[in-house]
């Protein structure tokens, strides 16, 4: 339950903000009254990259000693923090042809999004982490609707009521707090003591 709560939470930090979830808007006012396909393809996009992404994670994790792990993933979180706090464009070149449909164009441009991206690294290394597959890509993916779901919904009356800009300091502190945790192997019920 740990595994979920804490990636769910980080993710939908970490998103608020994000180019996926500029995307989510853009896609949003491109096929207007297309919510549920907009949101389908979000969704299942999510799932195979995050669940590849949180596999990657665990591969590593067994693959590397408990203590070089710590180090790595302790510095990756706050190299997030740091990264959370370079506000994210959405590149004219996502904005592609939507002749393929709502859902067909946002599952693609929406796992493309997402690679490399740091909510996709954060799954990697929560992954790494906890070492729960099943939770750390539920937790992911339940954090991705829970900052996409609203944009795509909503629209631009979210944006102008939301600041989204100070979102992602929000999300810096979380990724520097599961960081400095990490190295300092506390416990805090959050799974970090093994490490």
């Amino acid at each position: 339950m740990e595994a979920l709560l804490s990636s769910l939470g980080m993710v939908a930090f970490a998103e608020m903000g994000d180019k996926t979830q500029l995307l989510s808007f853009v896609l949003a006012a491109r096929f207007r009254g297309q919510q549920w396909p907009i949101i389908a393809g979000i969704f299942i996009a999510t799932i195979v990259n995050h669940a590849l992404a949180a596999l990657a994670g665990d591969w590593v994790a067994m693959k590397v000693s408990p203590d070089v792990m710590r180090w790595v993933l302790g510095l990756a979180f706050l190299a997030f923090a740091a990264w959370a706090l370079v506000p994210d464009t959405l590149d004219e070149t996502d904005e592609k042809n939507n002749k393929h449909g709502a859902f067909l164009t946002t599952l693609v441009m929406f796992f493309l999004a997402e690679m490399g991206d740091k909510t996709q690294l954060a799954t990697v290394a929560l992954g790494a982490q906890f070492g729960n597959l099943l939770a750390v890509t539920m937790g992911t993916t339940l954090g991705m609707m829970v900052a996409n779901v609203p944009a795509v919904l909503l629209g631009e009356t979210l944006a102008k009521r939301f600041p989204l800009s100070k979102m992602r300091f929000i999300a810096a502190a979380i990724f520097a707090i599961f960081g400095v945790l990490i190295l300092l192997k506390v416990n805090l019920g959050l799974g970090f003591g093994g490490m």
